[in-house]
């Protein structure tokens, strides 16, 4: 039950992020989304992958994209309707796409092969591979992400400066 409710708030946070015209809005129902898919995680058990959704996209991710909204020049609501007239005929594509998709995986003979259970690796285990053994890397890629986040700043702050 626990599951089908946070799985429900999931679905409708993403269907508000993109549905919702502004845009501190879709940012705030994709923070809904984040947190329910991260809850959806530690209900099935997957604590790393729940802990690393919570960290990584409800505490980075979604701060990156209030940053990004914020120091964006136009961030005012744009008028029009929601919904166009391509979205019936875009939504009965996206359905017959999905449909062929799930056709052809439950036909294919890889899914009726049984895969042995993978050995579960634990917290702990996974934090020393990534602490010890996967360390550099893993700084790497801290420091990519820092550098991305850098530029973009001194883009936009270039930006607003030019526009004065």
């Amino acid at each position: 039950m626990l599951f089908t409710i946070f799985a429900i708030l999931t679905v409708a946070g993403a269907v508000a992020a993109f549905s919702l015209r502004n845009l501190i809005h879709s940012v705030l129902a994709i923070t809904v989304a984040f947190a329910g898919l991260a809850v959806v995680y530690l209900l099935l058990g997957a604590q790393f992958i729940g802990l690393a959704q919570i960290l990584v996209y409800v505490g980075a991710v979604v701060i990156l994209i209030v940053f990004a909204v914020l120091l964006t020049k136009n961030s005012s609501t744009p008028a029009g309707p929601i919904l166009s007239s391509s979205w019936l005929a875009s939504g009965a594509i996206a359905l017959a796409v999905f449909a062929v998709m799930a056709w052809a995986i439950h036909q294919s003979p890889a899914s009726r092969i049984h895969t042995p259970t993978q050995p579960e690796a634990t917290m702990q285990q996974i934090g020393s591979a990534l602490m010890l053994r996967y360390a550099l890397p893993l700084e790497i890629v801290g420091l990519l992400l820092t550098t991305a986040l850098i530029g973009a700043v001194t883009i936009a702050v270039r930006e607003q400066k030019e526009q004065r």
